[in-house]
């Protein structure tokens, strides 16, 4: 399979990047996207040339370190999926791709497609937890939780913090990223404890990283590799304003 990938190449944060064009040839259509990305940098590494940067770790759609938006979609096309996740089988031969970096003030770009999001863990760190004393661990199932309280956590919980929510919003809003964190805790007995006081600073901490509001788009929704729930931002609103 051969490709024509238009991608965004910037050095540096304070300098201007544009769209470099470049040819890939004989890719096995069971080559995942970032080996077909791999396969480019080897290309340019034998040429003597900058390889093109980009954001990657487990490659199994977990870490959700993988960030790029290809032909105008976080993550590609393909739903509930993750970019380490897609494959070259997924696009027709010859097909073009562009691929650029999430795009967000809150996400400055470090290179090419690589993006800071330390605006994310300095949400967390500012609520995304809950205080215990230290001591021995509770002995187990001390507390019982109702199945459908701890699935619902659990659905909340399987967000990995990508971004994809924040790059499709036309405000740049993590509120689906902020709300499935407080969600989580909000569902269990050790997390109700602190539900205002979490929900009040996690969003503060969101305005003051400069990420936008929610307008009801769910377009965050939509792209969103682990398929959370708007429902979460309607607790969290609930939360907040209880």
């Amino acid at each position: 399979m051969n490709f024509t990938l238009h991608i965004w190449r910037q050095k540096n944060t304070s300098s201007d990047g544009s769209f470099v064009t470049y040819h890939v040839e004989n890719i096995d259509s069971d080559t995942s996207f970032l080996e077909m990305l791999d396969h480019l940098n080897e290309k340019l590494i034998d040429k003597g040339k900058d390889c093109v940067v980009f954001d990657y770790d487990c490659r199994e759609g977990i870490c959700g370190t993988c960030s790029l938006v290809i032909n105008g979609h976080p993550h590609g096309e393909k739903k509930a999926t993750t970019t380490c996740q897609l494959y070259m089988r997924d696009y027709a031969n010859q097909r073009e791709l562009w691929i650029e970096p999430w795009r967000a003030q809150s996400f400055p770009i470090m290179k090419d497609l690589a993006v800071k999001r330390e605006a994310f863990d300095r949400i967390i760190q500012s609520g995304g937890f809950i205080s215990v004393s230290v001591g021995s661990a509770p002995e187990a199932n001390s507390q019982l939780i109702n199945k459908d309280d701890a699935d619902c956590a659990f659905d909340s919980a399987t967000c990995i913090g990508c971004g994809a929510c924040v790059a499709v919003c036309p405000n740049a809003s993590a509120s689906l990223f902020v709300a499935a964190k407080i969600n989580h805790f909000e569902q269990l007995p050790q997390g109700k404890i602190e539900s205002k006081k979490r929900a009040e600073r996690m969003i503060n901490q969101m305005e003051e990283e400069g990420f936008g509001s929610c307008s009801n788009h769910r377009h965050c929704e939509t792209v969103c590799p682990k398929e959370i729930s708007v429902s979460n931002i309607a607790t969290m609103n609930n939360l907040l304003l209880a």
